[in-house]
């Protein structure tokens, strides 16, 4: 894979100097992500290495100098400490880090969705139009929940996008949406939403064993309608087939401001004795997830495996416990696009996905204008990755 993209890098010059900011809340991932540019770099050979287009092109780290430093009142101000003239610039945020926190007047708050978005508005302003290109990396996209509007209510995600672009942001790259369509909000202007197909059956073939994948022995689901497009991609990538749950709600009473959901209904043909793969965007509180495993089980299903791109777990990790002891789940697995807590990382249901070299690749694509159509459709690399799983090879 690294040969490919980069033979295809070299057909292309820089947009200009590479540069990464990735904020406090983003720190270790954009370190891993460096740590690939650097290598790959310092590895590449270039007829154009001494023409002033590639000047910078090989450097110890692609990160720059910047910060928010807050004053007692817990106001703020972003600060960038190089130059970024004339750069080709990729900021890194995780507006979904509540481990961080900042005094306010003596006491902790911790930080919330909104504290990190304005963080990021500050460095974008602090760059003042100075570099050549803007380019936004936000896995979770902020305010996504909100991304679509059914009474008189605030539309925060499509007034965020456009505040972004207005400010100088040309792209905007996130993953997952939960509804891709609020980037009609920017027509003009770039938006990507990535799938991590790959990256979760990557975890799973790596960390399980003795899984058969076919239609007969395994089966995808997907716990609500609004993510069946996401089970269907995978389900037909691998020749599998697929169920749905839908929610059951009792529209007569509003508990926390929704509807509160009264069953989960299956949609789909017997799934007796077959390994499940649900995947959703995100776990946040977990009763999604761990009702609609526990609704497979009862109809006699196999090992479960959840799949979802963001694990929050708001209600913390207690309940995914006693769900794992009492076999209703085999593994959850998300990524390191949001905060993992260490206790998150030392469970033994956990399998944690690292998308770094992938997001380092999107980046070292980029930089060169080159088309990343090819990492954003993972066809080919899943069904290698499967074969070599069938042939005893991972």
């Amino acid at each position: 894979m690294a040969r490919r993209e980069e033979k295809r890098n070299l057909e292309t010059i820089p947009v200009g100097s590479l540069g990464i900011i990735p904020l406090e809340g983003c720190k270790s991932l954009g370190e891993k992500v460096d740590y690939y540019l650097v290598k790959w770099r310092a590895e590449r050979e270039s007829e154009h290495k001494g023409s002033l287009a590639f000047t910078g092109y090989q450097r110890d780290s692609y990160i720059l100098n910047a910060e928010v430093p807050r004053f007692g009142s817990g106001e703020a101000k972003g600060i960038i400490k190089q130059s970024v003239r004339g750069d080709d610039l990729y900021l890194l945020v995780d507006v979904a880090n509540y481990s961080l926190t900042y005094s306010l007047c003596g006491h902790e708050n911790h930080m919330s969705p909104d504290d990190h978005y304005q963080d990021l508005k500050r460095i974008i302003a602090a760059i003042g139009g100075k570099a050549r290109r803007i380019t936004v990396i936000m896995p979770f996209l902020y305010e996504s929940r909100q991304a679509k509007r059914s009474s008189r209510e605030s539309l925060d995600c499509a007034i965020a996008l456009q505040e972004m672009v207005s400010m100088g942001v040309d792209n905007i790259i996130t993953f997952d949406a939960h509804d891709a369509r609020v980037q009609n909000a920017i027509p003009l202007s770039g938006f990507e939403t990535i799938q991590p197909a790959y990256q979760f059956l990557k975890g799973l073939l790596n960390n399980v064993k003795g899984l058969n994948i076919d239609s007969k022995h395994m089966m995808v689901i997907s716990p609500d309608e609004g993510g069946t497009s996401r089970a269907i991609y995978i389900a037909n990538v691998l020749g599998l087939d697929m169920g749905m749950f839908y929610k059951r709600r009792d529209y007569t009473r509003v508990v926390n401001g929704h509807n509160p959901v009264v069953a989960h209904e299956f949609l789909g043909s017997s799934i007796e004795g077959k390994d499940m793969l649900i995947i959703d965007d995100m776990i946040s509180s977990g009763n999604t997830i761990l009702e609609v495993a526990a609704a497979l089980k009862a109809r006699k299903a196999g090992r479960i495996f959840a799949f979802a791109t963001f694990g929050l777990f708001t209600s913390g990790l207690e309940r995914f416990d006693k769900a794992y002891e009492d076999g209703i789940i085999d593994r959850v697995l998300t990524t390191n696009l949001v905060y993992q807590t260490p206790e998150l990382l030392d469970r033994e249901w956990y399998i944690d996905c690292d998308l770094s070299k992938y997001i380092a690749y999107i980046i070292d694509t980029l930089n060169h204008d080159s088309s990343i159509s090819d990492l954003l459709n993972p066809i080919e690399r899943i069904h290698s990755i499967v074969t070599r799983y069938n042939a005893g090879e991972l």
